[in-house]
């Protein structure tokens, strides 16, 4: 009898090299779970945007997953979190589309915002609720952007209040490159997605930032998640397998 009680237990998944192996992998899901979270509230803090200056890409309302940053790692095209007590004592989400050291201005050719006398092609604009000459920018100006700063302007070009409403300020609305606190990765609620890099950028001196952690960080997550599952499942699995074994063993008895 101990020699047949021995044998159920290792056919039923109480024992064994499948029982050592399930044990490992709900310990490293674990791990992996946990981990990514923890990793994520270090490095990402959230913000709501409350304004529809960045419609588009940002709706009113939103909730953002925003990359702690030091502003020196800022790079054109990147949507930021910063706070300038000149524009405003709470947080505020703008792109960048000039840095230190560029000329910007408007209007080029086809009412195209220029970045050292390249007209951009912006695609993140919103070209459906602003008028043509408001996503373009009606304002004309040039702005030599002094080094360390960034020249900050909307998506929704017709309704931001940015860098072009700061242009009599001593800076000509450019903000400290210190004054950015994080960089927006992605979209948590009621949208859920990534921001991409905008390419126009790309070919300019710096380029554009390297992607945050965001996604490694959620594969963590859901690849931890799936190891506890799994894991866990294996041994009533196994032992529903070892029962259903058994009873046949009995019947062909």
């Amino acid at each position: 009898m101990g020699g047949t009680q021995t044998i159920r237990t290792r056919k039923d998944g109480r024992g064994g090299l499948g029982t050592t192996l399930s044990g490992i992998a709900v310990a490293v899901g674990f791990v992996l779970f946990l981990g990514g979270f923890v990793w994520g509230a270090v490095v990402y803090q959230p913000y709501t945007v409350p304004t529809d200056s960045m419609v588009p890409t940002v709706q009113p309302g939103d909730r953002v997953l925003a990359q702690r940053i030091d502003g020196g790692e800022v790079r054109r095209g990147d949507v930021v979190v910063f706070t300038d007590t000149v524009w405003s004592n709470a947080p505020m989400v703008k792109r960048v589309v000039a840095v230190g050291g560029d000329t910007v201005s408007c209007c080029g050719q086809g009412g195209r915002l220029t970045v050292n006398g390249e007209p951009l092609d912006e695609p993140y604009l919103d070209r459906e609720g602003d008028s043509a000459a408001a996503a373009a920018g009606t304002k004309q100006f040039e702005v030599k952007v002094p080094e360390g700063n960034l020249f900050l302007m909307g998506d929704r070009r017709g309704a931001s209040l940015d860098s072009r409403s700061h242009l009599e300020d001593a800076g000509q609305g450019t903000v400290p490159r210190s004054a950015v606190s994080a960089r927006v990765d992605a979209l948590a609620w009621p949208s859920v997605k990534m921001l991409d890099r905008p390419q126009v950028f790309a070919a300019l001196p710096g380029g554009i930032s390297a992607p945050g952690p965001l996604r490694l960080q959620v594969t963590a997550i859901v690849a931890g998640a799936a190891l506890v599952v799994l894991g866990g499942a294996y041994g009533p699995v196994a032992r529903l397998l070892g029962r259903g074994r058994g009873r046949a063993g009995t019947g062909g008895r």
